[in-house]
């Protein structure tokens, strides 16, 4: 039985949405988290070294960080099709969509949030109107990141987009629209939000 170290309306609501997508079985235990409100607290039951989720337990091993996460639990139930496996044409693709919405999607909108603008050349990241021209250029081709396919990629930067669509860090579009109904019309959204809170 996999633990899932949760605290509702964080990033750890979208391992719900993707252990539900597994049809693995899994038990939630709600941690409290600090949140950018200035509410919340470490807590000593998360065993997250900097006290964040998503962390989970699972026979004795712990993992923590959403990429990391994605990639444990979509190689140990590969029958559910979402995380293509090794020796797949898609694998490449699956892989670099996890690397990039970890190391330069969260990174570009971060910063743009905080009004910092990318050192060219030395940062990992790039401005958020690049990255969107890359993620715009892929869904046209779509109907997901990995086209015909839907995969645990498609579950992170979906429920992102979800957020910040229409607000000043994501503007709004039909294409970007529709790709936010596509992954947040799946029934196994409906059951995590049906257990965000435990």
């Amino acid at each position: 039985m996999i633990k899932l170290f949760h605290a509702p309306n964080s990033r750890s609501s979208r391992m719900i949405f993707l252990l539900e997508e597994l049809g693995a079985p899994y038990r939630i235990q709600k941690v409290d988290i600090r949140r950018g409100n200035g509410t919340g607290s470490a807590d000593a039951a998360n065993p997250h070294p900097h006290g964040k989720v998503p962390a989970i337990e699972d026979d004795g091993a712990l993992v923590f960080e959403t990429i990391a996460i994605t990639c444990y639990l979509t190689d140990k139930f590969p029958a559910a099709g979402i995380g293509p496996v090794v020796g797949s044409p898609l694998r490449g693709a699956y892989l670099s969509w996890l690397a990039y919405y970890a190391g330069v999607m969260e990174p570009a909108w971060v910063g743009k949030f905080m009004g910092v603008t990318p050192p060219r050349g030395t940062a990992g990241w790039v401005d958020p109107d690049e990255v969107m021209v890359y993620v715009n250029r892929t869904l046209e081709r779509g109907p997901y990141l990995l086209g015909e396919q839907f995969s645990a990629a498609d579950i992170l930067v979906g429920t992102t987009f979800a957020l910040f669509l229409g607000g000043p860090l994501l503007k709004r579009t039909t294409l970007l629209e529709d790709y936010v109904k596509r992954v947040t019309g799946r029934p196994a959204f409906a059951r995590a939000q049906a257990r965000e809170n435990g």
